[in-house]
């Protein structure tokens, strides 16, 4: 009976392939580094599609010798529309049945994917995996990020983009909004994903390695970026932020609740004003 439940297991580990998506803009630099981080992997059934996203570097070079030397790795070119239609490229072009978006300098542990398929598939309520997180280069040390929970989602994002979640998932809600040029789009995606209701799980390890650089996304979001993300989170997701927040993301959005209790409490109008 047991040698019939590891066939089953590794049967099934073979037939679930994860599809890994790499865009990639003037990241000659880490490309090689962070498609062999993949590669590295304890999980038998990956495909890696790089997509450059219009690099006026060597990607284009590099991508293409990485997909001529792993025949699991893809190359495509799109002219430069930003991370999200990137992601959303490689994902149409994907066969997997899950999976896992990896910026072109970042890394991710030998084990991550292994893990976290397992939950995936015993856990049919799951719908995203992540771990814990570190920085390396410009900066180190652990990413402390808060606990997930819905109502924390409503205002802040604490799940990086490197997660891992079923390609079914992505198909139903559309993708990642290609209007987001500026960024913060993983975090408008997890609340587009997740406000239809299914877990999250966290494993308990570091797995994912974030590069910070002086010019990381993360380091170059700016107020603009940020204003735009929330007028268009409560205008797309209007009914999710009401119920978690009492009223709309606010721009000093940790006060949100807060500000919308008040309001309701003397029944202002809950959307007359974001500030």
């Amino acid at each position: 009976m047991q040698i019939i439940f590891i066939d089953y297991f590794c049967h099934m580990k073979k037939s679930a392939k994860v599809s890994v998506i790499v865009p990639c803009f003037n990241h000659a630099a880490f490309l090689t580094e962070t498609i062999e981080s993949v590669l590295k992997s304890t999980y038998p059934t990956i495909e890696v599609i790089i997509v450059d996203d219009g690099s006026e570097d060597e990607s284009a070079e590099i991508g293409k010798s990485l997909a001529n030397k792993y025949s699991n790795c893809q190359y495509l070119y799109q002219p430069n529309q930003g991370p999200a239609a990137a992601r959303n490229n490689g994902i149409r072009h994907s066969s997997g049945e899950f999976i896992l978006p990896l910026d072109a300098d970042d890394l991710i542990a030998e084990n991550y994917i292994e893990e976290a398929v397992k939950v995936l598939q015993t856990n049919k309520q799951v719908d995203v995996v992540y771990c814990k997180a570190e920085f390396f280069e410009g900066k180190t040390g652990e990413w402390k990020l808060p606990p997930f929970s819905l109502q924390f989602l409503a205002r802040e994002n604490m799940i990086f983009c490197s997660a891992i979640y079923r390609k079914s998932g992505w198909q139903a809600t559309g993708g990642y909004d290609e209007r987001m040029t500026w960024g913060w789009e993983d975090w408008e995606f997890w609340i587009n994903l997740l406000k239809r209701g299914g877990d999250v799980y966290r494993l308990p390890f570091v797995g994912f390695y974030y590069r910070v650089r002086p010019n990381s996304r993360r380091k170059s979001t700016n107020s603009d970026a940020k204003k735009k993300t929330i007028d268009l989170i409560n205008t797309k997701h209007k009914e999710f932020v009401k119920n978690m927040l009492k009223g709309p993301l606010r721009y000093q959005r940790s006060l949100s609740i807060y500000i919308n209790s008040i309001l309701s409490f003397f029944r202002f109008p809950l959307y007359k004003s974001l500030h």
